[in-house]
């Protein structure tokens, strides 16, 4: 069975669009390694939180920023597909 990623964002914060475009980067990137990528708004004002299958990969307020998108998958595939060329994502 495929991993999911799970997005966690904060609808007061508006970060439903950030949260969507992320998606659907992680989707196009990882289109054979992905059961999906869902969306969750949270109760926690502030909170943006990325999580493959159950582990915690990002967490805004613990890094005190959002992700670069760059950044992102490279942790994402990290977790699900480690032998996987981003391209020009993986250079420094």
């Amino acid at each position: 069975m495929k991993p999911v990623v799970t997005i966690e964002y904060c609808p007061r914060c508006g970060w439903l669009l950030r949260a969507a475009y992320m998606a659907q980067e992680l989707l196009t990137t990882f289109t054979d390694d992905l059961g999906g990528v869902t969306l969750r708004p949270s109760e926690t004002g502030g909170a943006y939180i990325i999580m493959v299958a159950d582990t915690v990969i990002f967490d805004r307020k613990e890094a005190g920023h959002f992700p670069e998108i760059k950044v992102l998958k490279q942790l994402v595939r990290d977790q699900v597909n480690p032998g996987k060329s981003l391209g020009h994502s993986d250079r420094p």
